[in-house]
Formats: C-alpha cells, sequence, structure tokens
C-alpha cells in the first residue's frame, strides 16, 4: 500500500510541567503518548512550542504533537505546525477532555464548537475554523459544588486510574482506525462508553 502523501497532525492537549502530568486536564497529552508508545515513535523534537514525534503509523505519515504553551495558548502552537507541514484540515484531529462526557466515554466528531474548552477555543481563534475532526475523551463533571477549573487540575481518582489504561489504549484504536479509514467508520465503531465505572 502506498504511504498517504500529505502527514496527519494529531495534537493532544494539556499543560507542560511534571504538576501537570497526570492530571484530567492532560489526558490529551496522555493519548499522544500513548500512541507514541504503541506505534514506537519517539517524542523528543521541540517544533513551534510543541514536543512533537514523526513516523508511519499504518502506512500514514504521521505527526504528533504536544502543545507546550499551556493549554489556553494551544493555537499558537497548533496553527504554526498546521502551516509550516501544510496539514490539510480533514488530517488533523486534536484530542482534549471533555468535562461534559461521563468518564471513559470517547466521542469523535469531524468538526463543531469547543463546549467551552480554552485550549480548543485558542486553535479555533487562530485557524479561523471549526472543521477538524477532535476526539473528546470524557472526564465527567467535579463532585458537588467543586468549581470545574479546580477539577481539571486534579489527577483522576483511584477508581478512574485503574480503568484509564482501557481508555487510553481505546482512544490509540480509534485513532487509527481514523487514519485508516476515515472519521464516519471511527465514529460508528468507537464513539460511546469505554467502561463503566460502576463495575
Amino acid at each position: 500500500m502506498m504511504t498517504e502523501t500529505k502527514p496527519y497532525l494529531i495534537v493532544g492537549l494539556g499543560n507542560p510541567g511534571a504538576e501537570y502530568r497526570h492530571n484530567r486536564h492532560n489526558v490529551g497529552f496522555m493519548v499522544v503518548d500513548a500512541l507514541a508508545e504503541a506505534a514506537a515513535i519517539p517524542m523528543r523534537r521541540v517544533e513551534n512550542r510543541a514536543i512533537i514525534g514523526k513516523g508511519i503509523v499504518d502506512d500514514r505519515r504521521l505527526i504528533l504533537a504536544k502543545p507546550q504553551t499551556f493549554m489556553n495558548d494551544s493555537g499558537q502552537s497548533v496553527a504554526p505546525l498546521v502551516d509550516y507541514y501544510k496539514i490539510p484540515l480533514e488530517h488533523l484531529l486534536v484530542v482534549h477532555d471533555d468535562l461534559d462526557l461521563p468518564f471513559g466515554t470517547l466521542r469523535l466528531r469531524p468538526s463543531g464548537g469547543t463546549g467551552g474548552q480554552r485550549g480548543m477555543e485558542s486553535i479555533v481563534s487562530k485557524l479561523w475554523t471549526y472543521d477538524f475532526a477532535r476526539l473528546r475523551v470524557g472526564i465527567g463533571r467535579p463532585p458537588g459544588r467543586m468549581d470545574p477549573r479546580d477539577y481539571v487540575l486534579y489527577d483522576f481518582s483511584p477508581l478512574q486510574q485503574e480503568f484509564l489504561p482501557d481508555v487510553l489504549r481505546t482512544a490509540v484504536a480509534a485513532i487509527r482506525r481514523f487514519l485508516m479509514d476515515g472519521i464516519e467508520v471511527a465514529m460508528n465503531e468507537f464513539n460511546g462508553s469505554v467502561i463503566d465505572e460502576d463495575e
């Protein structure tokens, strides 16, 4: 099979720094790291304010990126990467956390709004379009009256951490399906809950 000519750019959103590494807000980073590990793609280079890795996955040229701008300024990294590598918008996929989805739920979409996710708002503002794919990874709502801005900066609960490897594995499988067969096929196969948190 001939390798796709134009590369794909898979972006995971999060905050740089060891103190944020395991936060719910960093699940986009976690998914990209899991994909890099599965595909043996080293994530060592720094370009356009992002840690990136390059490789071939399922005969697709792939660039993985973790912006190092902090979440709310993600567009300052993503837009230059899209421009520099001449990424077609249909080859861009952004992975991010979502408060409005239950923990362990995946939701692929070919386009759409930002849902108030600040990293996505930044990317949309810099690309001037909503028309790119996104993989939303559910982290659930904060308990009680906890401020969502605090909740996303906490680590996953011990129970959630037990299920997190399954969530990350399934997210990686969803991305690979997107690469091979397109967004519609990936949506039909993977949109929904990965696990039952009440098990």
